[in-house]
């Protein structure tokens, strides 16, 4: 092959034009791509923290609120619930929460940031049915040992107002603590991490 008379300059730069122009079009075809992978503004809120206003809680009253899809309890825990507290160890299954999931700053027998203030996933760690709030002292249908807290109706586990799951039923770990720190005494954030020492 004769390559005599052939202007080299020119094939150079038709051969870069040309890998210039392959690349913007790449550049056009990924980008559209690439951004319907970015999770949408909807899902992107459902995991965003929340912001909670507690300043209207009345003592033993439980709120529910709504992170990540799951329900987040948040009760204002009476001076009675407190001190019962500290004498159902003998009865629970991991009462020092050594075995459970939840923040450091709630890492503690009260399983808060502040004593009076619980704040938890209100998910049975059995098979994730929802426990329904059962506060009275020895009802019927619970007996003389049930102090108050949280029954899951679907397997029968028992949780204390703590969280924290009685010996020898179906839930294996006491209830899941999310992320949360105060702003105020009044204002928790839901799904942020507190650099509060716990209580």
């Amino acid at each position: 092959m004769n390559n005599k008379g052939v202007d080299k300059s020119k094939r150079q730069f038709l051969t870069s034009a040309l890998s210039v122009v392959g690349a913007v079009g790449t550049g056009y075809l990924a980008v559209p791509f690439l951004s319907q992978m970015q999770p949408s503004a909807k899902a992107m809120a459902a995991g965003a923290p929340v912001e909670v206003d507690i300043s209207k809680m009345e003592s033993g009253q439980l709120i529910r609120v709504a992170w990540r899809g799951k329900p987040v309890w948040i009760l204002k825990r009476t001076p009675q619930v407190l001190e019962t507290l500290s004498t159902l160890d003998d009865q629970l299954a991991d009462p020092l929460s050594n075995e459970s999931n939840q923040p450091e700053s709630s890492k503690n027998p009260l399983r808060s940031i502040k004593p009076e203030i619980f704040v938890a996933i209100g998910l049975c760690t059995h098979l994730g049915c929802s426990p329904t709030f059962r506060p009275e002292i020895a009802p019927p249908d619970l007996g003389d040992n049930w102090k108050g807290g949280f029954f899951c109706p679907c397997h029968g586990s028992w949780f204390d107002l703590a969280g924290r799951v009685y010996r020898g039923v179906p839930a294996p770990t006491n209830l899941d603590i999310p992320p949360y720190r105060y702003v105020t005494d009044e204002l928790i954030i839901i799904g942020e991490e507190s650099e509060e020492a716990s209580a």
